[in-house]
């Protein structure tokens, strides 16, 4: 008898002769006396089993069945399609939604279709309060949390990333579906083993941006299964989300401002050219911090990079424009976004709003997010961390003050005002210091669709 068994994030087959086994993704542990696979294969062991006619006793398996959730609410079309389209993939897959969309209620939809106990992984803690207490109201049953200083494990429990992929060796047995939600963040040499350490045959992707800047996105296919399902924001605008439009403004530097700029910009070129660095190339980056260690001249065009970056991202016309603005839509409520903390707290101090870095308190951004969506706060500054994650139908203004070329970054901030509500008409300001390395920065991420 073929017997399947758990151990730290693998599978173990025994009662098959190494060389006997026509059995996916396993191989030979001589140390162990049996065949090994990572557990992500299991389903596919399975079905191998299953199909050649082999007996077989599954002891690795350790997840139960769980009750229905209670009181769903209607899906909407596209939400029934793409559950439609997971299920025929046999439960595995991606499925791209816009921000706004609804993929919190499909993945409550998947897990009341398949009632296996199941595991939601979310980048951060906010999300994962957020699923907590949703997941908490949809089924009758405790509901359990790993991370943040708690690490209770339950048949439907919630975890970060970074919690999932050190704990999975120990609970990857538990667990039927697996969902990754924002799962661009999965690919890479420490979070994928949050997927490969889980045994679970279901897994659900979501995410509103699954393109990554290294070209990893592919791993997915891998991790959780092919994209099953995509609409973008123009596919849902007006119907499901607000209706938008974007606007880029561009600003010009003060002659004094443009002379340092071209200055320091020079400094910072003329080191990637006599080094033979290529910053367009995937390892570009990189390859300039090494190189820029190792001299003083290197150094020094580390400190010009720098500061022509400070220059562009933070000119005092930018800061103008987004104090007109903000006067433009008094009686509406904004936040403005930035690339950088110092950016951030500059603009914070000079219009006297409050401000969300990395460096903000839980209980102090859940307060900030609180009055702002009352209308006590009429306008919030971030710098990266609102990107994604936070749900802020009240908001119908954007303003990019600074940002990477990533269409990620952009198409998540977009989302940040795209929530539906009576009346709404989002618009997001992209602004733009001209003749600096920025205007380039900006026509590659309005390359998406859904600048307008």
């Amino acid at each position: 008898m073929v017997t399947l068994g758990f151990a730290a994030g693998t599978l173990e087959v025994r009662g098959i002769a190494p060389d006997a086994s026509t059995l996916p993704a396993v191989r030979w542990d001589p140390r162990a006396g049996c065949l090994r696979a990572p557990a992500i294969a299991y389903a596919d062991v399975v079905r191998a089993l299953v199909r050649g006619g082999v007996p077989y006793e599954d002891q690795a398996r350790a997840y139960a069945e769980i009750p229905g959730a209670r009181g769903l609410r209607a899906p909407r079309p596209y939400q029934t399609e793409a559950l439609a389209a997971w299920r025929a993939a046999r439960g595995r897959g991606v499925v791209v939604l816009p921000t706004g969309a609804g993929k919190t209620h499909l993945a409550t939809m998947a897990i009341d279709d398949k009632k296996r106990a199941a595991l939601v992984v979310a980048p951060t803690l906010d999300l994962v309060r957020q699923w907590y207490d949703l997941l908490r109201d949809a089924f009758p049953v405790p509901v359990g949390v790993v991370g943040g200083g708690e690490h209770t494990v339950e048949a439907i429990t919630v975890t970060t990333y970074d919690s999932a992929y050190l704990h999975m060796e120990h609970v990857g047995a538990r667990f039927g579906l697996i969902v990754f939600d924002e799962c661009h963040h999965l690919p890479g040499q420490t979070y994928a083993l949050a997927a490969r350490f889980c045994l679970a045959p279901f897994r659900l992707g979501l995410t509103a941006t699954p393109e990554r800047a290294d070209g990893r996105e592919a791993e997915l296919a891998e991790l959780v299964g092919a994209t099953v399902y995509r609409r973008d924001i123009v596919d849902l605008e007006g119907d499901y989300l607000a209706e938008y439009e974007t606007e880029r403004l561009d600003v010009a530097l003060a002659p004094e401002a443009r002379e340092e700029y071209d200055r320091e910009r020079a400094i910072y070129r003329g080191f990637l050219g006599r080094a033979g660095i290529q910053m367009s190339r995937p390892d570009g980056w990189q390859q300039f911090i090494i190189r820029s260690s190792r001299s003083a001249e290197g150094r020094r065009a580390m400190a010009a990079y720098r500061r022509q970056r400070e220059i562009a991202f933070c000119a005092p016309r930018k800061i103008e424009l987004v104090e007109e603005i903000l006067g433009r839509h008094a009686a509406e409520q904004a936040i403005v976004f930035t690339s950088d903390n110092a950016t951030a707290y500059a603009i914070a101090r000079r219009l006297l709003l409050p401000v969300i870095t990395h460096q903000t308190r839980v209980k102090e951004r859940s307060d900030v997010l609180a009055r702002l969506a009352t209308g006590e706060y009429s306008a919030v500054v971030t710098s990266r961390v609102l990107n994604e994650g936070v749900d802020v139908p009240c908001v119908s203004v954007a303003i990019v003050v600074s940002g990477s070329g990533s269409v990620r970054e952009h198409v998540q901030r977009l989302g940040r005002i795209l929530r539906k509500k009576e009346g709404k008409r989002a618009v997001l300001y992209e602004l733009v210091t001209a003749g600096t390395g920025e205007t380039h920065t900006s026509e590659r991420r309005r390359q998406h669709v859904a600048y307008k």
